[in-house]
């Protein structure tokens, strides 16, 4: 069962998406492009398609998390991208 405490991190993690975020533009741009041309026309994306490039993000956001001593990471966005994907 999940108390308080679990909602404050959650919010705190949602807070701070932005700091991460503007931390790793160059590599989400580069995931984004890299999305964005393999799913020109009728091409779906299919899971290591932009493996290189989403590991760059990953890792962008694992170190800038670290910086702020905040680990989103392996908490919420890559651990639910990998499941899925």
């Amino acid at each position: 069962m999940s108390g308080p405490n679990v909602w404050s991190r959650s919010r705190e993690r949602i807070r701070r998406f932005p700091e991460l975020f503007a931390q790793c533009a160059g590599e989400a741009a580069a995931y984004g492009k890299c999305v964005a041309a393999t799913t020109t026309g009728r091409q779906e994306l299919t899971k290591d398609l932009c493996a290189k490039e989403f590991e760059a993000l990953k890792t962008c956001f694992t170190n800038a998390g670290h910086k702020l001593h905040f680990l989103f990471v392996k908490h919420s966005f890559c651990s639910i991208w990998t499941e899925r994907h």
